[in-house]
């Protein structure tokens, strides 16, 4: 199959979805480092503020007081789970978008700290959501195309079985019509 046809008939089509959430999550991310200094905190409205923070580790700090191996092991997961994803993307009917559109998500927030991982030894996080006193982990944008793009794989997956269940009764009752039953 040419790559033109390989891009215009499989989830590869999302790809500029990857690219754009990409640049978004890298271009804050350096805005964040230019205009503010490290664990400044901008109050933006109530529940909501810009903290500049570094994760060395996983999603809510998770192995972040490790020796500094888990910078390599997070950066090989999001190498291989990269790799991946372009591979489900290619083999992904363009017809199936939701699901391509969740793998161009996922991959675009992947790559995005991988980048981090890869240059400064950690993430670079900077949305800090709070009630009172309690804050949630900060994160970034790339995280939040994870998670959209988790969602949306969860989403598709109820629905393909929904759509599953429907055709499994559809095809008992072609059956059972045609054995005379009633």
């Amino acid at each position: 199959m040419s790559a033109k046809k390989l891009f215009n008939n499989t989830g590869l089509r999302w790809l500029w979805l990857a690219i754009v959430m990409l640049i978004i999550d890298q271009v804050t991310k350096q805005s964040v480092v230019a205009l503010m200094d490290y664990r400044e905190s901008i109050a933006v409205m109530p529940y909501f503020n810009l903290t500049y923070v570094h994760n060395p580790g996983a999603a809510f700090s998770f192995l972040a007081d490790q020796g500094g191996w888990q910078r390599w092991f997070f950066t090989a997961i999001a190498g291989v789970v990269s790799i991946l994803l372009v591979i489900w993307m290619a083999k992904t009917p363009k017809q199936d978008k939701l699901i391509a559109i969740s793998f161009a998500l996922i991959l675009s927030g992947a790559v995005g700290n991988l980048i981090d991982r890869m240059m400064f030894g950690y993430v670079i996080d900077f949305l800090d959501f709070y009630v009172g006193n309690k804050h949630w982990p900060a994160f970034n944008i790339a995280d939040s195309a994870i998670f959209v793009g988790a969602g949306l794989m969860i989403l598709d997956a109820f629905r393909d079985s929904k759509n599953g269940e429907k055709q499994s009764n559809k095809k008992i009752e072609s059956e059972t019509q045609d054995s005379g039953v009633k």
